[in-house]
């Protein structure tokens, strides 16, 4: 039996003596206010046990972590037909990169970078009648917890300086890839980056990935099909032009966001957050990859 609370208190232990934390996404005036020093973790396993150790209920704007959820979504919604207009090949770049667009025609590389996600975004707003309320509805659904809710300081702030984004969008709708208005895309697509939830929660949420695509109440969400190919993605596209290191590192399919968040999961086994804002130059949490890395090598569970 794998004593996972001591794990993770050894872990937070070994985080908050570490001098070099990375460097805060400054670039998103709202997210250059956090406190490098935060650290928190939060494992829970398919039994529901939960272990915790620091922040891990402190709330932070999750940011890319979302694209999971809006894929998700989306491929309830239509199924297979997504992959049409979004390609699931690992990128090698930044994830806010354009060049591979131009490449390929307006086919985004894959639905975890920037492009690709406004692509699921465009897809989501054209699918549902509210999308941005009915998306939050979803999010809540998922992890049995109606307090979650988006940051409209950060969606604001994210709106006034996403000039890529912007670049993203309109290059996207010049391939004939955007079917609606690039501001109403965008506006959702803010939002659904400003989510804010602690390491608890992301959990929670994120528990149907190793639960054959249920919820903690059982009620399915995804296929198994489905579940394959989403924990797939994460697996190869999930840490951008880092995803490599990852899976050489941790060994598990996850996802990470600038907001210094990662989830990672061992499907049938367990799902983990971390979160530290401090980011390493991918764009990746410094104190998460290696609080992650530290978690498989000491339990020895990982995909591999």
């Amino acid at each position: 039996m794998i004593d996972f609370q001591s794990i993770l208190t050894s872990i937070n232990k070994a985080a908050s003596k570490e001098k070099d934390r990375g460097e805060i996404a400054d670039y998103i005036p709202e997210l250059a206010k956090i406190d490098v020093e935060n650290f928190g973790i939060h494992l829970i396993d398919i039994k529901q046990n939960n272990f915790s150790a620091g922040n891990s209920d402190m709330h932070f704007s999750i940011q890319s972590i979302s694209k999971v959820f809006s894929l998700s979504m989306a491929l309830g919604l239509i199924g297979e037909k997504i992959w049409k207009r979004v390609d699931v090949e690992p990128s090698g770049d930044p994830f806010n990169h354009l060049s591979l667009l131009e490449l390929e025609n307006g086919i985004p590389r894959n639905p975890l970078i920037n492009p690709g996600a406004i692509v699921v975004a465009d897809i989501l707003v054209s699918q549902l009648e509210n999308p941005k309320k009915d998306f939050l509805a979803f999010i809540r659904n998922i992890a049995n917890d109606n307090t979650i809710d988006f940051d409209l300081d950060v969606a604001r702030s994210e709106q006034e300086t996403g000039f890529r984004n912007f670049a993203a969008a309109n290059l996207l709708k010049s391939y004939g890839n955007l079917n609606n208005d690039v501001d109403v895309v965008l506006d959702f697509y803010f939002h659904q980056c400003s989510l804010s939830m602690s390491c608890a929660q992301l959990t929670n949420t994120f528990y149907m990935f190793i639960n054959h695509g249920k919820c903690k109440r059982e009620n399915t969400f995804l296929t198994i099909p489905q579940v394959k190919r989403i924990n797939a993605i994460m697996l190869t596209c999930g840490f951008y032009d880092e995803a490599g290191e990852f899976a050489f590192e941790v060994g598990l399919p996850g996802k990470s966001g600038v907001g210094g968040g990662i989830v990672a999961l061992l499907p049938n086994k367990f799902c983990v957050a971390t979160w530290s804002p401090g980011l390493n130059p991918k764009g990746n949490s410094k104190l998460g990859m290696l609080a992650l890395e530290k978690l498989t090598t000491e339990t020895q569970l990982s995909i591999f």
